[in-house]
């Protein structure tokens, strides 16, 4: 009976770890957690579809779907001594082609396990932006990232993935 107890206790205590919050997610670039941030947006895509109508066929419509599209991802954290970030986009005035990298965005539950991983394909900085310097203010310095990107891939792997170099002419670059 002790047993049967302590069973329904360990499960009570793994579901109240095994939540996910907001708050608990970091960024992966290379192999190794890049940075902290505190608040990540933009994480979306959207599939472009072409409705038809059919002559006479006024109770439906048919939908045939386009090309997906990305929208940007921005990242922001508060500023710190890492060129990491800034180092990077100066490598996209020095090589050709870009230096792109797969970037994880991971989330943890409560327990520290990853719950989920948001992989972008071949992402490369489009913006960098500091914070406003005002002498009367007191806020925190927060800098934020925007990386365009041009795949996503969903699971719960880590590992961002090297530079990457583009595969045969495809246009696509290896997801791991």
């Amino acid at each position: 009976m002790v047993a049967s107890g302590s069973s329904n206790k360990t499960q009570s205590t793994y579901n109240q770890l095994n939540f996910v919050t907001t708050n608990r997610f970091y960024v992966e670039i290379g192999k190794e957690i890049a940075a902290s941030f505190t608040e990540c947006s933009g994480l979306n895509l959207q599939i472009k579809k072409n409705v038809f109508r059919e002559g006479g066929v006024n109770h439906q419509q048919r939908i045939y779907l386009g090309q997906t599209e990305f929208t940007d991802v921005t990242l922001k954290r508060g500023m710190s001594d890492s060129l990491i970030f800034w180092n990077w986009i100066n490598k996209l005035y020095e090589e050709k082609p870009l230096s792109r990298h797969n970037v994880n965005i991971l989330v943890f539950n409560r327990a520290g396990e990853t719950m989920m991983s948001w992989t972008l394909i071949g992402a490369v900085p489009v913006g960098w932006k500091t914070p406003n310097l005002q002498a009367d203010g007191n806020a925190v310095a927060i800098e934020e990232l925007t990386l365009a990107y041009e795949g996503l891939k969903l699971g719960k792997d880590k590992g961002g993935g090297d530079p990457i170099k583009p595969r045969g002419g495809d246009g696509f670059f290896d997801s791991h």
